[in-house]
């Protein structure tokens, strides 16, 4: 039997090391060479950014930052787009669209990774709370390759035709930031696109490669409040009361069976209680507890299932106690839809990667049970893929996996990017994908005019 020890290192191995020695990479359009020359000025790019962070609905000087660098490069820029977001537009003869996204807000994290240029920012989220603010998910990485990226193909432009359509995605964090975007007229005041990409860097792959697969990526998500009614008095005289917290208690852990026992082993789901609140007082039964959950799956079958069952367990435990009334059970903040790589782009955008970076640096990852509003554009009618960039300096995965250790994950405080490497492969990975629809003969869309009257924007 393996010892936990090595049961972790071994899921690090997977998650964070690569077999290599593939195929080695063919020559692309945009050379290492072009790549390399971009550099110093992402770098800056990237440092400033990381600096200065904003909150997800607050990315005003993030934003005037992007259209900024875009216009620079040639690019039709329109700002203001359901909201901070950012769109740019550059034709180039008859062709295919392809979108590519970047995302730009930060998150409520107070830094803590000792770097020089960490953020030192403070900011009021939207319950008036003062909070620290990091780029603690890689958005600013992102935005960085994503002008980069932008500067390339406006450079080398020979090497591909088409239309491409670069979009600065606000309140991925909240998942407010697509659906406003479309909503404000991203398919119908802009060219709409037939192929929609994005990256996500990941600490859980090592710098210099990249993960891409067909079908679900990230999962669904759904915030459930649930409020439990009892009947609250003296914690000495609990036989006159109905107590809430001993009913919220069988919740939770009834909640778990849902999982357990109603869902099919092969199908990743996750119910998480990460908030209960009841009570005052040693000695007082309050009235009512309040949870809060957060509820992911991969299909739209496992949704409903569990979101039906959390329902159905708080009704039934709140009536074995004898509550006065039923729970108050509601779906918050909206929707979240999981990713789904379109089987035939993805195909298209994996062998462009092996191409490029070279086999070796190309693998393959299991569905992630994290949230990504870029779901989004695939479900407005585009064919879409995400692509994962790894970000952990390799010596440090490969340390990780002998000795069982975690590396920084994102989302955490000490979160940092093995810079160069990873916003380096990121620039490449768009560029082989963008280049892989977007090259003559390349796309299978029906050809038409980038320069057509009806998509130009207002």
């Amino acid at each position: 039997m393996k010892t936990l020890r090595s049961l972790v290192a071994a899921a690090v191995l997977v998650s964070c090391g690569l077999a290599w020695g593939g195929e080695p990479a063919k020559r692309s359009p945009i050379s290492d060479a072009a790549v390399d020359a971009a550099y110093s000025d992402l770098e800056k790019v990237y440092l400033d950014l990381h600096e200065n962070p904003e909150l997800s609905g607050q990315e005003v000087r993030t934003a005037a930052k992007m259209a900024e660098g875009l216009r620079k490069l040639g690019y039709e820029v329109t700002a203001g787009v359901g909201g901070n977001g950012v769109v740019g537009v550059l034709r180039n003869g008859p062709g295919p669209v392809a979108m590519l996204r970047t995302d730009m807000d930060a998150l409520p994290i107070e830094e803590r990774t000792g770097l020089p240029y960490a953020s030192r920012v403070r900011a009021k989220n939207p319950a008036g709370q003062d909070v620290g603010v990091m780029h603690a998910c890689g958005h600013d990485l992102h935005m960085s390759a994503w002008l980069g990226t932008a500067r390339l193909m406006a450079e080398h432009r020979k090497a591909w035709s088409g239309t491409l359509v670069v979009i600065g995605q606000p309140a991925e964090e909240t998942a407010g930031g697509a659906s406003p975007m479309l909503a404000d007229g991203l398919y119908t005041r802009f060219p709409k696109p037939d192929y929609a990409l994005a990256i996500h860097d990941y600490s859980g792959l090592p710098s210099g490669t990249v993960a891409v697969d067909a079908g679900p990526v990230t999962a669904n998500v759904d915030s459930v409040d649930i409020t439990i009614r009892g009947r609250g008095g003296h914690g000495a005289r609990p036989e006159t009361t109905v107590d809430p917290i001993v009913i919220a208690a069988r919740t939770v852990l009834t909640l778990q069976t849902l999982i357990s026992r109603e869902n099919a082993p092969q199908q990743p789901a996750v119910i998480t209680v990460g908030s209960i609140h009841g009570g005052t007082k040693h000695n007082i039964i309050p009235d009512e507890v309040k949870l809060q959950l957060t509820v992911r799956s991969q299909s739209e079958a496992s949704r409903k299932r569990l979101l039906d069952g959390i329902g159905r367990v708080a009704r039934a435990e709140a009536e074995a106690a004898g509550a006065p009334e039923p729970p108050v059970v509601t779906v918050a903040e909206g929707r979240g839809f999981a990713v789904h790589n379109d089987p035939e782009l993805t195909k298209r955008v994996r062998s462009a990667l092996a191409e490029r970076l070279g086999s070796d640096r190309v693998t393959t990852m299991p569905p992630q049970m994290v949230a990504e509003d870029f779901a989004e554009y695939g479900r407005a009618g585009a064919r879409s893929a995400l692509i994962w960039v790894g970000a952990t300096e390799p010596a440090l995965c490969e340390a990780a996996a002998k000795t069982g250790t975690a590396v920084p994950e994102l989302h955490s405080p000490t979160f940092a990017p093995d810079l160069e490497r990873t916003l380096k492969t990121a620039i490449k990975a768009e560029t082989a994908a963008l280049l892989s629809v977007l090259q003559t003969g390349g796309g299978d869309a029906p050809a038409r005019s980038g320069g057509e009257a009806a998509d130009s924007p207002k």
